[in-house]
């Protein structure tokens, strides 16, 4: 930038420069715009995750504007006269009549409406991949528990958005999704039937559904994801971000890059990328194809009918309950719906929603964590993890268990049946196969220390034995197998005083005591300095 000097003070010359100058004098931007622009970022492609999260809600919000121009959030009755001439004459309501119009007679409105369906599902997987790696790798401990819980709430939110926007199209199968709702909103007791009236605004289906779905869907719950990525993002640029563990990195600074100029470029190119998938993925591949499935008639249903990947987990709940109600002072309680559709998620979402706590309460572990933890250095909370996603995995696979029993020939029951057993032994096999292995890679990672990597060299002792060469660990293979903490359990010390008198809250540490047993009490134990050492002078390497 050209400048030109009056005294001492450099004036820009140049219309940006002036810009940047007149808004610096009056806002003091450019002390924090040159602290902020400068802020380093970790270079490793799992911190991108969080990206595609947030480049595929602002395809979204931008594809979202344009399909709003044209949708008819009405349920008032019309006969269509459109493009579709199977539908040609046929009663329906506004919204799925301007959604069709959308689809056939809106230049780039089929493509607009499957590129934001994609992207909804792009939106909600990569959050559960994201909240996966975060959990992995202890991201969540202190002091970002509330950054977790904020990511917790972006993913109740995506779900909720989904499910709205999902429906709004007024077709057989998103009609069949709304009656599954209200059939589980009838479950809840005693107030049950007030909330559907009061959603539906009146008997079901009522007129009003749609409108409020509308609202909801563009106004409501889009205004709340703004704002906890906002807070996600201040939280983030505050807190610092986490890191691998490797040479010169520990908890008081970050290694990588500059914000400015370098992770902006590969941050923009990323997103024209995620971009780029997503409009292929709605050009080439046909999701939600409304006009196959017809108008939503109360009386009928879609056979086969499959929910958003995102629902599935709930379907097969719903699916795989035993039919189990009874009477209870005058009402019916069904428990066939109301433990698949309430205790069952409160009991998973809750669990994920406070599990740094309860971490942070087993371990007793209060310092501020910056550096990410391996998986297979904290074996119990892996193998919590995996247990938990085959939890998800079978409710979500028996979700489907109509169309796999037509695809493979198989009956509805006996796949329900197996799910039922395997929703409750599979999380426990996969629990207990997930800490194998974890301390079986930790023993991996300890013989590498003390002896080094196989080379694949093979040699012969004049004695006739063979042996394989193992070379030496550099630095950096060192440090990143080692630079880990050994946890071990709490034991009792003081149960009684001096007196005999029963130590206060014993029963609370005797607790927490058993729960840093199980959590902690089988373990691989670091080499120790002495023991690294020793086979390098006994010639192990």
């Amino acid at each position: 930038m050209s400048t030109s000097t009056a005294g001492e003070e450099i004036v820009p010359t140049t219309l940006g420069g002036k810009a940047a100058d007149y808004l610096d004098q009056r806002l003091g931007i450019a002390g924090a715009a040159k602290k902020n622009l400068r802020k380093i970022f970790p270079d490793h492609w799992s911190f991108m995750l969080g990206e595609v999260c947030l480049y595929s809600f602002i395809i979204l919000l931008l594809s979202g504007i344009f399909l709003t121009l044209f949708f008819t959030p009405s349920m008032g009755d019309v006969t269509y006269n459109g493009s579709y001439t199977p539908l040609d004459g046929i009663r329906m309501s506004e919204a799925y009549a301007s959604t069709l119009n959308l689809s056939f007679d809106v230049r780039g409105g089929l493509l607009m409406r499957q590129i934001h369906h994609w992207a909804a599902l792009v939106f909600v997987m990569g959050i559960m991949v994201h909240m996966l790696r975060v959990f992995f790798t202890g991201a969540f401990r202190k002091p970002r528990e509330l950054n977790w819980i904020i990511g917790f709430g972006l993913f109740t939110l995506a779900l909720a958005e989904g499910f709205c926007g999902y429906s709004l199209p007024d077709d057989l199968l998103s009609g069949t999704g709304l009656r599954i709702m209200q059939g589980l909103v009838l479950s809840i007791p005693i107030v049950g039937t007030y909330i559907s009236f009061f959603l539906f605004g009146g008997q079901f289906p009522g007129h009003d559904i749609v409108p409020r779905l509308f609202t909801i869907h563009i106004l409501l719950v889009p205004g709340l994801i703004l704002g906890l990525i906002t807070a996600h993002l201040i939280l983030v640029f505050y807190q610092k971000h986490t890191q691998w563990a490797g040479p010169g990195r520990n908890d008081k600074n970050v290694v990588g890059l500059p914000l400015m100029p370098v992770y902006m470029a590969k941050a923009g190119g990323f997103f024209f990328v995620v971009f780029g998938f997503i409009a292929l993925l709605g050009g080439l591949v046909s999701i939600n194809p409304i006009w196959v499935y017809g108008p939503y008639v109360p009386n009928q249903i879609t056979a086969g009918s499959q929910p958003d990947f995102y629902i599935g987990f709930f379907e097969g709940a719903l699916r795989m309950m035993p039919n189990v109600e009874f009477n209870f002072w005058g009402h019916t309680l069904s428990l066939n719906v109301l433990v698949p559709f309430a205790v069952v998620p409160g009991i998973l979402f809750g669990g994920i929603a406070l599990y740094p706590f309860i971490e942070a309460w087993i371990t007793g572990d209060k310092r501020e964590h910056h550096i990410l933890d391996r998986p297979r250095n904290m074996p119990t909370r892996t193998a919590l993890g995996v247990a938990g996603i085959t939890f998800y995995g079978v409710g979500w696979l028996n979700g489907g268990n109509d169309l796999i029993a037509i695809r493979f020939n198989l009956s509805v029951e006996s796949i329900t049946w197996v799910c039922r057993f395997l929703i409750i032994l599979g999380p426990i096999f996969a629990f207990w196969l997930t800490r194998r292995i974890c301390f079986g890679l930790q023993r991996r990672d300890r013989d590498k220390v003390l002896h080094g990597a196989e080379s694949g060299i093979i040699t012969r002792s004049p004695e006739g034995a063979f042996s394989e060469v193992h070379t030496p660990l550099s630095q950096g293979e060192l440090h990143k197998l080692t630079a880990h903490d050994v946890h071990r359990p709490l034991t009792l010390t003081e149960v009684t005083d001096a007196n005999g008198v029963p130590a206060p809250n014993l029963r609370r540490a005797k607790l927490r005591a058993k729960a840093t047993q199980w959590y902690f009490g089988q373990r691989v134990e670091k080499p120790t300095a002495e023991e690294y050492h020793e086979s390098i002078t006994s010639g192990h390497h």
